[in-house]
């Protein structure tokens, strides 16, 4: 049965979804702060190569704990206890790292933060497409990606302001992540519980409350109808059936998805962008300004995202996304091994932020929550996440080290033949999803 979207309380669910949101804004913070913070913490650890990627990459190896962790708690005890969670860890991880001491007790709270970020990068986009009518969907899973790239822009002005106020500059950079934290915190106790959730779990007076606040009597009924048909007589979720069959498909394209989003090399430019600058003469500066720039094109070509995903469709839109990164990168890599004129360089980064924001960073998130089943959907989420940390990590570690042996520019070849790989992956196992409630989804994206 359709779901009517002609019905809904549009002001209630923007409210709640971007509530929700704000585990993205978390998100785009810890991405930015470590780019603004790199020089001052090379001089304050004496950071080696190889010290330097796994500071870098510490995080993401939190954030698959925080993966997992979220994708038990989301089936077992629902999605909002999680998002609880994940903004208590993220507030004392804050802390923690600007207090810090050491290398060791960096990194430790850094892999703390992580463990909040990846439980907030699994649930908020989870949580709102449960929340969400089938018209707007797209839409208000973009909004995850909005607050990503806002506590990106926010962070990079707010470093380049610090940056001249001495070498304990990047304390305050990080300590200051405790703000949205709170904010955070605060919001998520006044969210409500996932509809769809309460349903699995035999709560159906508190859905129904839930659902007549989304949109009235006569969608309540529908979303009721449709997830009960899908979880009826349904056993409580394994792992082991998360690769079950009928389901395996749908995870093999979110794990691929998700792996390909870092693969496709874009969060080198955001983590390492003083780097890339540096290997063409810009001084600190310059490279901090650059993240300015980076950050506001971000913005404006996610809100092209959002607009666009409930029309032109998600996979239009990842095709012209991992062909355009393609072309981009050639012409970046040919241009920083002339070391060309920092202008030029900066209009292709740019060019390379706008064509990701536009298509791979909100609509992967938008097809992971989307794709999976209603009784695997917190477990399934989990699993394609904790590998798009994972591609994280890989990448952020290994760049500095390919720097070292190929140039700034080497690496950028790779991510050219990897977003061309993509490109062919996606027009041959991507299925179009928008205009679909999700119980329609799993009839059609599963074996049965």
């Amino acid at each position: 049965m359709k779901q009517d979207n002609n019905a809904y309380n549009a002001g209630y669910i923007l409210g709640i979804s971007f509530i929700s949101a704000l585990g993205g804004y978390l998100f785009g913070f810890d991405f930015a702060v470590i780019s603004g913070a790199l020089p001052f913490l090379r001089e304050q650890f004496v950071l080696s190569t190889l010290g330097e990627g796994f500071l870098t990459g510490s995080l993401a190896l939190g954030c698959i704990v925080g993966c997992l962790l979220a994708g038990w708690m989301a089936d077992r005890y629902g999605r909002r206890p999680g998002l609880v969670v994940a903004a208590l860890t993220f507030f004392l991880s804050s802390l923690g790292m600007a207090a810090a001491t050491g290398f060791t007790i960096f990194v430790g709270m850094r892999f703390c933060a992580g463990i909040g970020v990846g439980m907030a990068s699994m649930l908020s986009p989870l949580y709102i497409a449960e929340v969400s009518p089938t018209a707007i969907r797209g839409r208000n899973v973009a909004i995850n990606q909005l607050t990503i790239v806002l506590g990106i822009l926010i962070t990079n002005v707010v470093n380049y302001f610090l940056a001249d106020k001495g070498p304990d500059a990047w304390r305050w950079m990080f300590g200051l992540g405790a703000v949205p934290s709170l904010l955070f915190l605060l919001g998520v106790l006044f969210l409500p519980e996932s509809p769809r959730w309460l349903l699995q779990a035999g709560r159906q007076a508190a859905a129904q409350k839930t659902l007549l606040k989304i949109g009235g009597p006569a969608f309540a009924a529908t979303v009721e109808e449709n997830v009960k048909a899908t979880v009826r007589n349904a056993p409580a979720p394994s792992y082991r059936d998360v690769f079950g069959k009928a389901v395996r498909p749908a995870v093999l394209v979110g794990i691929t998805l998700a792996v390909f989003q870092q693969f496709c090399g874009i969060n080198v430019v955001f983590n390492y962008t003083s780097t890339i600058f540096a290997s063409i003469g810009a001084d600190v500066n310059r490279q901090l300004l650059e993240t300015i720039g980076i950050g506001m094109v971000n913005t404006v070509f996610t809100l092209v995202a959002m607009a666009q995903v409930d029309k032109i469709g998600r996979r239009p839109l990842m095709l012209m996304g991992s062909l355009g990164l393609c072309v981009v990168y050639v012409v970046l890599a040919v241009l920083l091994s002339a070391k060309a004129a920092a202008g030029w360089i900066s209009l292709l980064v740019l060019l390379a932020i706008a064509m990701y924001a536009s298509s791979l960073a909100p609509v992967t998130w938008v097809l992971i929550s989307e794709i999976f089943p209603n009784s695997v959907r917190g477990k399934a989420s989990s699993i394609a996440i904790v590998s798009l940390w994972g591609a994280y990590f890989i990448l952020v570690f290994t760049f500095p080290l390919l720097a070292e042996r190929l140039g700034a520019y080497g690496p950028f070849y790779l991510y050219a033949g990897i977003c061309l790989l993509g490109f062919l992956f996606i027009r041959a196992k991507v299925k179009e999803t928008k205009g679909q409630t999700l119980e329609e989804l799993e009839q059609r994206l599963t074996i049965h």
